[in-house]
């Protein structure tokens, strides 16, 4: 019954309309009128309680990184780079595309961020060489969502903080999925681009190379230093965000000098906006999440899964399947807010490393960004292309194919994962 409630509560208000932070808010009212808990001092008391952690500080800094470094100029060498590197074969610009987005991944860890560059920068080029638009814009977006599985990410820093696992853990274990994210969808991209007769841009020659390579330096440089200084314990992730964010004002302003002061305030006014709803839907979630510990819905959830329990790998399977028909209907953020409070103690329970686990959840939650109808990310292709979301979702099927493959290839060998975490992790 309190599963129902929970669970009713929440989608009501959300098919009428209700925005995702609110909705949570009433969903959390309406348990605590089931639980005869109703105060509002505990409603505004967890709201508070929610927002006030320190691993969350990561968030607005990385954010403010990644709009930094789209303005600043970083984005576009590591474009000019890929395009050096992987532009000339045949259907090169895709090979750049998904290239691009495995680097750029390692700079600010937002999909929106990282997929609306790469729209700006490649679209255009594509479909001016030949390629299908709509195909084109599905690749562009499958390249987008490696974001949150390649560290620094945000999703990482929001899931282990609602799940109570070790943010540092969780990046260097995502470093490798990230990577084969993006080789399952090179490979799609090979079959697929055979079909197409386009002409590859020129072959870049060795000076070019040279000089796409020393250009983008500084900005190959950042997830260099972020990881480095986590892997040894200079810095946690909160003051390596703050380590990012500076170091990209850096060079934005004195190295490429392509951030001028005078954007500078945009710039921050952006990061701050984009920053207030993800605090703000985190802040509404922990409401929920209390309410969901108090009225035991982890243990419900455990009770209905107990025929799984003994069987990881089929447990893992009904678990992602149920994020698989979430994420078609609700964005990354809420999701990972709502479900991790009610999943983590089943995986616990079941014996699960809960990195392994979030690795997948991350990943999982990252390519419901590109599921439709409410895929985000295809929004943002669909705008940036201005395009019919239709298009964008038909091109994208067979690159998100291929990720889901690579994602239950990793739960049925788990070593996948777990081996380079530990040998990363030291």
């Amino acid at each position: 019954m309190t599963v129902s409630i929970f669970i009713i509560s929440l989608l009501a208000a959300m098919l009428i309309g209700v925005p995702i932070a609110y909705a949570l808010l009433l969903s959390g009212v309406a348990l605590m009128w089931h639980l005869d808990l109703f105060d509002a001092q505990i409603l505004a008391q967890n709201v508070i309680n929610g927002a006030d952690s320190f691993p969350l500080l990561a968030v607005p800094f990385f954010m403010l990184a990644g709009e930094i470094m789209n303005v600043g100029g970083l984005s576009q060498r590591i474009v000019n780079l890929a395009l050096a590197l992987v532009g000339h074969r045949r259907g090169g610009l895709g090979y750049v595309a998904v290239l691009a987005g495995c680097l750029m991944a390692a700079l600010s860890g937002s999909a929106v961020a990282d997929t609306a560059a790469l729209a700006a920068l490649l679209l255009p080029m594509m479909v001016k060489a030949g390629h299908d638009k709509g195909r084109a814009g599905g690749l562009i977006a499958s390249a987008g969502v490696i974001a949150p599985v390649i560290p620094p990410s945000i999703a990482f820093i929001i899931f282990g903080v609602a799940g109570n696992v070790s943010i540092g853990k969780l990046f260097l274990a995502g470093i490798v999925p990230g990577l084969l994210m993006g080789a399952a969808i090179a490979l799609t991209w090979y079959i697929v681009a055979r079909r197409e007769n386009v002409t590859p841009p020129p072959k870049a020659t060795s000076a070019e190379r040279w000089r796409a390579f020393r250009e983008s330096t500084w900005a190959l440089m950042l997830p260099v230093i972020v990881l480095v200084g986590l892997k040894f314990g200079v810095f946690t992730p909160t003051e390596a965000a703050v380590v990012a964010a500076v170091y990209a004002l850096f060079v934005a302003t004195v190295v490429y000098r392509e951030l001028h002061w005078s954007k500078l305030y945009g710039v921050f006014v952006a990061a701050a906006r984009t920053t207030a709803i993800v605090m703000f839907l985190i802040a509404a979630a922990m409401v929920s999440a209390w309410l969901i510990t108090v009225a035991d819905i982890p243990g419900q959830v455990v009770a209905m899964l107990e025929p799984f329990m003994d069987n990881q790998t089929l447990l893992l399977v009904m678990i992602m399947l149920l994020v698989i028909v979430v994420g078609t209907a609700m964005d990354m953020t809420p999701t990972i807010l709502i479900l991790t409070p009610v999943l983590m103690p089943v995986v616990k329970a079941a014996g699960i490393d809960p990195v392994y686990f979030g690795v997948l959840f991350i990943m999982n939650n990252a390519i419901g960004l590109v599921t439709p109808p409410v895929g985000v990310v295809l929004n943002v292709v669909a705008g940036v292309g201005k395009m019919k979301l239709d298009e964008v979702t038909r091109g994208v099927w067979p690159f998100m194919l291929a990720q889901f493959a690579v994602l239950f290839l990793m739960i049925l060998f788990p070593w996948i994962v777990t081996v380079p975490a530990r040998w990363l992790a030291g």
